[in-house]
């Protein structure tokens, strides 16, 4: 039995993004979890059945510290001898990559889930550039999460590998069983309600968000914006205004994180994403899977699942402006969403269901091992 090992900067990571895959994989491989250790790696080895080990790692440049994870991973794998290891997410990747070459790991898979340096400038858009470069140099195959990631990696000369998208995108799939519409809201329904999901920071457009809502709200009171998710505001904090904004309530709703979104949705007339970047956004395909329409900016992945003008409507980011119309045309014009709404989950069903999406991976898996 092939050995391989799945590694992520946190394991919060193989949570999110590997939930009963590894166990799937175990009935074919013998499969070990690497991340920076916690309760939850540990949780995440009992659930799934598989053995973890624990590599500290650093999400942000760490020069020391990265030499210090780039070391115990090459120790690791020099120990365990895997078939293959198979990164996602930035630091990991680059440490899992680089540890693999110099292990002499025959197969060296990296998963590109999104890409930061594309919205970044200066000497910090070199450094991680460079990191990219570095990660692809060091793998034998490069994923992209969709067509948008891997364009930017070609186009930017991150790589010249063949690199290759798996179906259409997306590395986790959506189990329908669970995302489904609902039969009947918890609470009764009034006006139009728009639900984020999502990070409560600057990248995800929360400014742009809050503004255009607010213009809304105050032409047509009878509209909800529903904000799920926590704030960083010690990593990418909002305008001081938007905080305000939205802490005075007034049609804003901000219920923090929650493990279980589904009501939201439930409860909810469309998503507005309106983010700055993304690899590939899970939210709007669970949005779809729901059947809410969503409104999304022009970026990677957003643009992939949303077809302008069948299943939502993609603005330009960082236009406050052409948001606000957006959600405008939402509450106006009935007839069109119940249109989008009604095309959302069959788009989704026929691209992103959870089985599909894992079939994909596990024919890679038997050819690139060769089994």
């Amino acid at each position: 039995m092939k050995k391989i090992i799945r590694s992520a900067t946190v394991s919060l990571s193989l949570e999110a993004f590997c939930k009963d895959l590894l166990k799937e994989l175990s009935r074919e491989y013998e499969v070990v979890a690497v991340s920076t250790p916690d309760e939850l790696l540990d949780g995440v080895g009992r659930r799934e059945g598989v053995r973890t080990i624990g590599v500290p790692m650093e999400r942000h440049i760490s020069l020391l510290k990265d030499l210090k994870s780039l070391w115990r991973m090459w120790r690791v794998l020099r120990r365990e001898k895997p078939d293959m290891i198979h990164s996602m997410t930035p630091k990991a990747g680059l440490i899992s990559m680089m540890a693999g070459w110099l292990a002499g790991v025959p197969v060296r898979v990296h998963t590109f889930t999104g890409l930061v340096w594309p919205t970044t400038s200066g000497l910090k858009r070199r450094i991680l550039m460079a990191t990219d470069w570095l990660t692809c140099a060091c793998a034998t195959h490069v994923i992209p999460e969709g067509e948008g990631v891997k364009s930017d990696l070609l186009n930017h000369h991150i790589t010249r590998k063949p690199i290759k998208v798996l179906g259409y995108g997306n590395v986790k799939g959506i189990d329908l069983d669970y995302f489904k519409p609902a039969e009947t809201l918890s609470e009764i329904h009034k006006g139009f309600t728009f639900v984020f999901i999502g990070r409560l920071v600057r990248d995800k457009g929360i400014n742009e968000l809050v503004k255009a809502f607010d213009r809304l709200h105050q032409e047509i009171p009878d509209t909800r914006l529903v904000l799920v998710g926590p704030r960083e505001d010690n990593l990418d904090p909002v305008l001081p205004e938007t905080l305000d904004r939205i802490n005075r309530g007034d049609g804003i709703e901000a219920v923090g994180k929650q493990s279980d979104v589904r009501s939201f949705y439930a409860q909810a007339d469309a998503l507005v994403f309106p983010s700055y970047r993304e690899g590939f956004p899970n939210v709007v395909i669970e949005a779809g899977a729901m059947g809410l329409p969503s409104i999304v900016t022009d970026i990677n992945g957003s643009r992939e699942i949303i077809i302008d003008g069948q299943n939502g409507i993609i603005v330009p980011p960082q236009n406050e402006d052409a948001l606000y119309h957006a959600m405008k045309r939402f509450v106006e014009e009935p007839k069109f969403v119940k249109q989008l709404a009604t095309n959302a989950r069959p788009l989704i069903a026929s691209r992103y269901e959870q089985s599909y999406v894992r079939n994909c991976l596990y024919s890679f898996y038997r050819e690139i091992l060769n089994n």
